[in-house]
């Protein structure tokens, strides 16, 4: 079974900020896969098992999206409850997370690497002990003037970017799907090559 996790905080006060923005990409794909998350105590998540159609007749990949309930920052321990509850190991995992680096809209998929800085990221490798895991990294940009990054996550969009935050949420998900379907280097190629 693969197991994608959506990094972002719990609460409405950071609904449709910058570092929620794994929230909204497993939001989407639950709706795509005609569910809802719900909450399961044991992991500190909300998650949803659904099976993932590959073809006609084909039984499809299981597949369990998943957010926590916790703050980004201790992200790490839910993720390692997640994984031992499922008996899942790491490189089945998909972490989903706002990225400083890129450019707001810009999608890359990799495969283990450092945090960047991510508190999130920080806590899940620490947690698990390695960071072989994949990682979908969602463009947010660098925050304008001498805005501090930490204000800047915990931000709304801009109206701006709300214009193309749906759009951008569905591609993320066609990414994720991609992944769990044919695999991370065929999605990479394609993912990379289109932007």
């Amino acid at each position: 079974m693969y197991i994608a996790v959506g990094l972002g905080n719990p609460g409405a006060q950071y609904e449709l900020t910058r570092h929620n923005i794994g929230h909204m990409v497993i939001e989407e794909l639950a709706r795509r896969a005609g569910t809802n998350l719900t909450l399961q105590r044991p992991t500190s998540t909300r998650n949803a098992s659904v099976r993932l159609g590959l073809a006609p007749g084909c039984a499809g990949v299981p597949v369990l999206y998943a957010v926590t309930t916790s703050f980004m920052n201790i992200s790490g321990g839910p993720v390692k409850s997640l994984l031992s509850y499922f008996s899942e190991k790491p490189e089945n995992l998909l972490v989903i997370h706002d990225d400083l680096d890129l450019a707001f809209g810009r999608l890359r998929l990799k495969r283990g690497g450092g945090s960047g800085g991510h508190n999130g990221l920080k806590s899940i490798t620490q947690s698990l002990g390695e960071k072989n895991y994949m990682r979908l990294r969602f463009g947010i940009g660098r925050p304008p003037g001498r805005q501090d990054p930490a204000d800047y996550v915990l931000g709304k969009f801009s109206r701006t970017e709300q214009a193309e935050l749906d759009l951008l949420i569905s591609e993320a998900a066609d990414a994720v799907e991609d992944v769990f379907r044919n695999g991370l280097e065929a999605a990479q190629l394609r993912l990379h090559t289109a932007q």
